[in-house]
């Protein structure tokens, strides 16, 4: 158990040192002048979008043809009826013993 803890130890110490270089570059950062502001950026215009072409209109039947028929199903033969199921024997229960008498003490 002693040297499970003492790994464990070692284990802490182990994480702590990156989190401890971490830190003290995070310090650092924070004390550096402030930054210069960002120049802007020039600002470009885009050229415009090409018109989509018109679509002629498709004209209109008069009268639609009438819808074809759907074939009647064919009609499926009868199943012969199900063999039944013969029925389970129960299993008889088995005796439940009892243990023997513990001895006496005097």
């Amino acid at each position: 158990m002693a040297s499970f803890s003492c790994f464990l130890v070692a284990f802490l110490m182990v994480l702590s040192f990156p989190s401890i270089n971490v830190s003290l570059a995070a310090r650092h950062l924070q004390q550096l002048p402030p930054l210069p502001p960002m120049p802007s950026l020039p600002t470009t215009t885009l050229p415009p979008l090409p018109t989509l072409p018109t679509i002629p209109a498709l004209p209109m039947p008069s009268a639609l043809p009438p819808l074809p028929s759907i074939p009647s199903l064919p009609t499926l033969p009868s199943m012969p009826p199900l063999p039944s199921i013969p029925s389970i024997p129960t299993i008889p229960s088995i005796p439940f013993l009892s243990p023997p008498p513990a001895p006496s003490t005097p």
